[in-house]
């Protein structure tokens, strides 16, 4: 299930920004990672699987002081259904592997065979 989570870190220099957005993405489950607020010490955090706590933990002990603030889960949206959408059909021509596909000339080398 995807959760958003917002994590208040004490970032004071881009040097910290980026090396706590570097942190928090190489987390296995972390699909976006943004920064947010007004002095930018927030970073907000979507995945699947991904465990706050310990994330935060981590934050805490590579970066500074952590904050976990909110988490909650994320609801994708439902795009209505369109009545025109239309399917085409696939192009009726496909490429087929075998003695016909390759052009002679050029792969000649790669069969014993003449043509």
């Amino acid at each position: 299930m995807k959760q958003k989570m917002v994590i208040r870190v004490h970032m004071t220099c881009d040097k910290c920004r980026s090396k706590a957005m570097g942190l928090v993405a190489s987390v296995h489950g972390v699909e976006r990672v943004e920064i947010q607020g007004d002095d930018r010490d927030r970073l907000a955090v979507v995945g699947d699987g991904v465990d706050a706590a310990n994330l935060t933990a981590c934050l805490r002990k590579k970066v500074g002081s952590a904050d976990l603030l909110t988490v909650e889960a994320v609801v994708p949206e439902k795009k209505p259904a369109a009545a025109s959408q239309t399917t085409e059909a696939p192009c009726p021509q496909q490429w087929y592997p075998g003695y016909y596909s390759w052009p002679a000339g050029a792969y000649s080398h790669c069969y014993p065979y003449a043509l």
